[in-house]
């Protein structure tokens, strides 16, 4: 895959993928449409098992690139052809097949900091710090993405004042699973990414369409799909292989089926 914008590596079923917009990682149209073919493709691909997601540089991603909001006229669509990208780009990251780790190098603001809330495990250089500023440039999305994370309070507070939180209290919080100095986050991320792909991936592809699914059910009807999901995973063969080796007290071999 020709990439522009982002840059990838594989090795042991671990897709390292690095954002490469100098100089702040700003998220453009042709950024955003890269980053969902890429993150489709990754979903499909079967060679991939988890993904690491980074900036290149001091930042993660600035947001928006809001340069290209000036002369977008709402009365001619631009706005509706415009959102419509954005929230592709966020849920192509947040519905990616693969769970998704944010090795967050340095700030994440607004866009940056809602992509980085899309994936599913956070990991934070100690000199980062999230922002949502959108109040102060005229826009009012992402509001959901915070608060899915925060309590009401932190949430509009964040929000209302465009205050800039450190990573340490997204960790305080619980929001995040680790803050590490900036030169160990890396390894750090793929300490969990090695983890999670050396398991069967068809059980941690249904886990994770478990957590996306479940989110706004019932807990009663939740536990009922989860179940669900358990007798499907019990005709496989990986799950076979994970039972034999564990009565056998040795590594099961999965062959993601």
């Amino acid at each position: 895959m020709d990439l522009l914008y982002h840059s990838l590596q594989i090795a042991d079923h671990v897709a390292t993928v690095t954002m490469t917009h100098p100089p702040v990682n700003a998220q453009s149209r042709p950024f955003r449409e890269e980053g969902i073919r890429l993150f489709d493709w990754l979903s499909d691909a079967e060679e991939v098992r988890c993904v690491v997601l980074t900036g290149a540089g001091k930042v993660f991603s600035a947001g928006a690139d809001l340069k290209e909001r000036v002369g977008m006229a709402p009365e001619q669509g631009d706005y509706l052809r415009h959102n419509r990208q954005v929230r592709d780009y966020f849920f192509a990251v947040a519905d990616c097949e693969k769970p998704v780790i944010a090795a967050v190098n340095g700030p994440a603001i607004g866009a940056g900091f809602a992509l980085m809330l899309a994936c599913d495990i956070m990991l934070a250089a100690d000199t980062a710090f999230v922002q949502m500023p959108e109040v102060d440039v005229g826009l009012a999305g992402g509001t959901a993405f915070i608060a899915e994370h925060f309590g009401k309070s932190r949430a509009r507070a964040m929000y209302f004042t465009a205050r800039r939180y450190p990573a340490a209290e997204l960790y305080r919080l619980g929001v995040i699973e680790q803050v590490l100095p900036a030169d160990a986050l890396l390894e750090a991320a793929m300490v969990y990414a090695r983890e999670i792909a050396a398991k069967s991936p068809l059980a941690i592809r249904t886990a994770k369409r478990a957590f996306m699914t479940v989110e706004t059910m019932p807990v009663r009807e939740a536990y009922r799909y989860e179940q669900s999901l358990t007798v499907a995973l019990s005709r496989s063969d990986d799950t076979r292989e994970a039972q034999r080796a564990f009565v056998e007290k040795r590594k099961p071999v999965f062959k993601g089926g």
